[in-house]
């Protein structure tokens, strides 16, 4: 008898046991896991810049790298590989027609075939010139104009009283500062000539300009502006009898006070 309840008793805990387990097996949060279902995006190999890459230097294996792109997304002209990038057999490299920045697309229309001569020309947009401004400091804004930026063209003509100031061209693209034309190149310097690309007509008014009188440039913010034409201004419009005050009309009290019999008007100013 002591036997048999011994043993509905072990019986009664294993499956108390395996109740718990199974529970504890159920209630158990489990991580979702997602189905691909053909979703994830085939992905293949793009060369791109490991480092900045100036204007016209070579393209060389240690400034490259790889990553991978969607397929879907590649755009016309890029490298796979380094292959048809790195020179072979003694060939001339091929060089940047343009800065990269590191991480940038390596794309055909960037770089230059082996051999190939790179000059600023190749920078140039449809139908228009590079054409060079001789500067100093004080009319290249003191060495803070650098390849990439955009710029207006003043010119101060005349003498004495006749002495006036026009802004003839406006968002002038800066091609060239000297013999510098990498647009990653931030560094500031007292330039000589800075080489600007314009149009064929605007490269005559910059010829006349230059024999007129002298040509400012005046940086321009990196802010979409509509340009307007701008008045010129004469020496005598900023010489005036009277430095130009912030102060509106002064406003005339007048008060009545009578005295006595008789009646007084006082007048006083005041702001």
């Amino acid at each position: 008898m002591r036997l048999q309840s011994l043993l509905v008793i072990m019986i009664g805990m294993a499956l108390a046991g395996a109740s718990i387990y199974a529970s504890r097996e159920l209630l158990q949060v489990r991580p979702a896991t997602a189905s691909i279902d053909g979703s994830t995006p085939k992905l293949v190999s793009v060369v791109v810049a490991g480092q900045d890459i100036a204007f016209g230097t070579p393209i060389e294996a240690r400034k490259l790298t790889t990553i991978q792109w969607p397929v879907d997304a590649v755009p016309p002209g890029t490298f796979s590989d380094f292959s048809t990038l790195i020179p072979k057999n003694g060939e001339e490299p091929r060089r940047a027609k343009r800065a990269m920045a590191q991480g940038e697309l390596v794309l055909s229309g960037k770089v230059s075939e082996f051999g190939e001569k790179v000059t600023i020309v190749q920078t140039l947009g449809k139908n228009t010139r590079a054409m060079a401004i001789k500067v100093n400091a004080q009319t290249a804004v003191g060495g803070f104009v650098t390849p990439g930026d955009a710029v207006d063209v003043v010119l101060t003509q005349g003498r004495g009283v006749q002495l006036r100031a026009v802004t003839i061209l406006q968002n002038i693209r800066i091609i060239g500062v000297d013999q510098q034309a990498d647009v990653l190149n931030d560094a500031t310097n007292i330039a000589k000539t800075v080489t600007v690309e314009v149009t064929p007509e605007q490269g005559q008014k910059l010829a006349l300009a230059q024999k007129a009188g002298t040509l400012s440039l005046s940086l321009r913010t990196l802010d979409d502006v509509v340009d307007k034409p701008i008045e010129s201004i004469r020496l005598s419009d900023i010489i005036r009898d009277r430095s130009p005050t912030l102060e509106g009309p002064r406003r005339t009290i007048k008060v009545n006070r009578a005295i006595g019999n008789s009646e007084r008007v006082e007048v006083s100013d005041s702001d």
